[in-house]
């Protein structure tokens, strides 16, 4: 894996922490969360190369709807 993308991988787990404490839930084990975190940044390239954007921008908006619900 690219330089970029372990930043975006490392970006994406302290959202994910950050939402879990937000919302006062545990923490579920580190393989876990960087399990969803690689997940969440692939589907953001995805998303990205389909419709344009900041793989950012899609990373913290994809957060957030997955703890809406």
């Amino acid at each position: 894996m690219g330089f970029l993308k372990n930043q975006q991988v490392k970006a994406a787990i302290r959202l994910l922490a950050w939402q879990y404490e937000r919302n006062g839930q545990p923490l579920p084990e580190r393989a876990l969360l960087e399990r969803h975190a690689r997940q969440l940044v692939d589907d953001a390239h995805r998303i990205a190369r389909e419709r344009g954007g900041n793989v950012l921008s899609i990373l913290k908006e994809m957060v957030a709807e997955m703890r809406r619900r």
